[in-house]
């Protein structure tokens, strides 16, 4: 089933149990992949499944920067709400990677490139986020390549 198909069919489900905080929560990640659509002028053939996935990617990524700027406020509850949030749109994103498995596809990019200074670090970080596309979290990749590079 393609990831937009079962995006909606979630939605009908959620609306339909009675979930209104999940069903709120979809509506917005489809409203966000309408927005796209639209500003690729794709709404009739669509956006492919990778781009979906950049989106709920991104979703689940503003979800989590907002919940820790309510904890620095002091405001749990808020940044609790913006974890569910993130929670229910994880489901949509493909099986992410351990820190191992990053390692290991940095350190062959790593030889590939020839990359010994940190100097390439952003050619090597831009290698690995091609490979790994959304199964594993950007911030997650820059930290481990500095690592490796220093």
């Amino acid at each position: 089933m393609a990831l937009k198909e079962q995006i909606n069919n979630d939605l009908k489900a959620a609306l339909l149990g009675g979930n209104r905080f999940a069903g709120e929560v979809l509506r917005g990640l489809k409203a966000a992949i309408l927005n796209e659509e639209v500003a690729k002028g794709q709404r009739e053939a669509g956006l492919d499944e990778s781009s979906i996935e950049q989106i709920v990617a991104r979703e689940v990524k503003k979800r989590n920067e907002s919940a820790l700027i309510y904890d620095g406020a002091g405001r749990p509850e808020l940044a609790t709400n913006e974890r569910q949030e993130a929670q229910i749109l994880a489901v949509y994103l493909p099986q992410q990677l351990s820190d191992d498995d990053i390692n290991a596809v940095i350190a062959r990019i790593i030889n590939e490139l020839g990359a010994n200074n940190p100097s390439l670090m952003g050619q090597v970080i831009g290698a690995v986020k091609k490979e790994l596309g959304n199964s594993a979290d950007g911030a997650t990749i820059a930290k481990l390549v500095k690592i490796a590079l220093n």
